[in-house]
């Protein structure tokens, strides 16, 4: 195979035109991902396309003659989330307590991409339960950046991230509740999009706080998130947060070639305090730059709530995260415990089930709702979040977009967030956007060049991720924005 079929949009050409069939295209990567992915654990399950009815190569609409004329995405070899159901398939969420847990439905999306003919390659590795900015923190050990194997690939959705910057996947699906698409797309060098909250339905993902928890695509390009958005988006009555089915879908890749002259960019002075890397914050500087040579024009404002988004987020997840996991007690499925009396499974369940980031966040869960403090904290970080979304309804009002950094650094050494607040202020510029519902992306704009031990190597380059917020439901404007940009870039 050609090593220019990499983007959907290419490998669907070459399909068309008859360069290779679907079989050899999907062999070509489960090849790849065999040999590849020992080194970087992107993946959990790898599947056999010899066994399972969906996965069969021989379908009308996956020949020649069926590709002229059915979805973008036939016949397109993707990676899922392993929190993210597939029918038949093992889901462990990264987590003991679900290591043999085989999911008894599909998810929406899982769906929606089996309608348009994609091919599924396996589930990915991800922090477990989704709970985590590194991918450290999976049961079934961390993934390792693709650029650098000593360092984080970025969480929760790492393994999604690693797939496709190591060419492991055409596309990937993951899952964001605070940036966990956004943080592995900007230190892979990927393009990560977090749509507006109940754009893409939510049932079939394993939950891990409900108000915050999206789905979206982890693509090469722009223009392969806007045709995944494309099939994933919409109205499920699976699922009663979803969006309205009166409400009209874009087709999401047909104004991105439109110019973005006149463009009002919003840049908040709160993204650029103390905690950015240096490094970081010129690529950043240099992109905003980039926008204005294409007429944006480009405005500092104040967002002054943003301050109080990281507190407020870890107030909010761990509570929703606390009632979510009540359910995995060793009795209904998942790992169970034998022992003589009901109490012991619950407690060594859990005990031998969990990892102790999710312990960590069941228990402060639990305290933040207990009786005595409700009010104290959960009440009053849900009256901030609401003030969150307001400051951004406010710049909203006058701008089209919302610019800055997508992680304040560049993938940091495992290890080195070992420290749970160290690892909660990673969010800093991402968790806001899912407190306040918002659509973002993030793009690679450039690579830092930092210092090396190796004396072989005088410098290590890394990938800084720029991170483009919208208005809700605006997904055309941001796709629209973000094209543009990665036009210019020329990474």
């Amino acid at each position: 195979m050609n090593n220019s079929y990499h983007t959907i949009k290419s490998v669907n050409e070459g399909l068309k035109k008859g360069e290779f069939s679907v079989e050899e295209i999907t062999a070509e990567y489960l090849g790849r991902i065999k040999k590849e992915n020992p080194k970087f654990n992107a993946y959990l399950t790898i599947f056999d396309h010899k066994t399972t009815n969906y996965k069969r190569f021989d379908r009308p609409e996956l020949t020649v003659e069926g590709l002229q004329t059915t979805n973008l995405l036939s016949g397109i070899p993707c990676a899922i989330k392993d929190n993210i159901l597939i029918e038949g398939e093992k889901c462990t969420a990264a987590s003991k307590i679900l290591e043999n847990y085989v999911a008894p439905y599909d998810a929406t999306v899982v769906t929606k991409l089996k309608q348009a003919g994609t091919v599924f390659l396996g589930k990915t590795n991800l922090d477990e339960f989704a709970m985590g900015a590194t991918g450290e923190r999976s049961a079934f050990g961390p993934t390792l950046n693709p650029h650098d194997h000593s360092r984080v690939a970025g969480g929760s959705s790492a393994g999604s991230g690693v797939a496709v910057a190591a060419d492991l996947a055409i596309y990937a699906l993951g899952s964001d509740t605070g940036g966990s698409i956004r943080a592995p797309a900007s230190w892979c060098g990927v393009v990560g999009l977090k749509p507006t909250y109940g754009l893409v339905s939510r049932h079939g993902l394993i939950a891990m706080a409900s108000s915050l928890d999206q789905i979206g695509p982890i693509t090469k390009t722009v223009e392969d998130a806007a045709i995944v958005l494309n099939t994933i988006a919409g109205h499920d009555q699976l699922d009663s947060t979803s969006i309205s089915p009166s409400r009209d879908l874009s087709d999401y890749t047909a104004n991105l070639n439109k110019p973005i002259k006149g463009l009002k960019v919003a840049v908040p002075n709160e993204f650029f305090n103390t905690g950015l890397d240096n490094e970081v914050n010129n690529l950043i500087q240099a992109t905003i730059a980039k926008l204005e040579s294409l007429g944006a024009h480009i405005d500092q404002v104040s967002l002054p709530m943003i301050n109080y988004a990281v507190a407020t987020y870890y107030i909010i997840v761990p509570s929703e995260i606390s009632a979510n996991l009540a359910r995995y007690d060793g009795i209904r499925y998942g790992l169970s415990a034998k022992r003589s009396s009901l109490l012991d499974v619950y407690l060594d369940s859990r005990a031998e089930g969990l990892g102790p980031e999710v312990k960590r966040r069941i228990m402060l869960g639990t305290y933040v709702l207990s009786a005595g403090y409700y009010d104290a904290y959960y009440l009053k970080a849900q009256k901030v979040r609401a003030l969150i979304k307001q400051d951004f309804d406010r710049i909203f009002e006058k701008y089209d977009v919302i610019v800055g950094p997508t992680m304040p650094t560049v993938a940091p050494k495992l290890g080195e967030l070992d420290d749970p607040l160290a690892g909660y202020l990673a969010d800093i510029y991402t968790c806001p956007v899912n407190l306040a519902g918002l659509p973002a992306i993030s793009i690679p704009c450039g690579f830092a060049e930092l210092p090396t031990t190796n004396y072989q190597l005088p410098t290590t380059k890394l990938p800084v991720g720029f991170q483009i917020i919208a208005k809700h439901f605006d997904e055309s404007k941001l796709l629209q924005v973000a094209y543009n940009l990665e036009q210019v870039l020329s990474l």
